[in-house]
Order: structure tokens, then C-alpha cells, then sequence
């Protein structure tokens, strides 16, 4: 991702608003990432993905059941060395 100073994105918006269509732009101010700018679709794809969270009182017992019934797919198996 490329890094920018916060002045370059103050003298010249538009550019990295271009650029953050394609990619995600990080603005740097006083040497610490500030911010990052990405493209609508990009928010908004983000945005999709949020999650609800409960508190393990909340789930109901036909929920807990169906956690502990759940296994995962066997191409999840490339990512076992992970947990080693």
C-alpha cells in the first residue's frame, strides 16, 4: 500500500482519491499512520462482512448444539499447520 504524508493529500486530493480506486492509500501525520482511504466498493464490501457478536449467555441451546455439530470443510485442512 503506498504511503503518503498528510500535506501531499492536502495539496493534491483528488490524486489519491484516483489512486485509492485501485488500492488502498495510507496517509501518514507525524510519522504515524492516520488514515487510509479506500474506494466506496471497497467500504462497502468491508461493511458486509461486519459481524453481530453475542455473548456466550445469548446463544440459545439449539445454537450451542449446532456450534458444537459445526466441522469445517476439508479445504480448511491446508490451514492446520497454523495451529501447530
Amino acid at each position: 500500500m503506498p504511503r503518503i504524508s498528510s500535506t501531499d493529500f492536502v495539496r493534491t486530493p483528488g490524486l489519491y482519491q484516483d489512486q485509492a480506486q485501485r488500492e488502498p492509500v495510507i496517509i501518514v501525520k507525524h510519522n504515524r499512520e492516520h488514515a487510509v482511504i479506500v474506494s466506496a466498493e471497497e467500504y462497502r464490501r468491508l461493511k458486509r462482512r461486519d459481524r453481530l457478536v453475542f455473548r456466550a449467555g445469548e446463544l440459545s441451546n439449539a445454537d450451542i448444539a449446532a456450534i458444537r455439530a459445526a466441522r469445517p470443510a476439508p479445504e480448511a485442512a491446508a490451514f492446520d499447520d497454523e495451529i501447530a
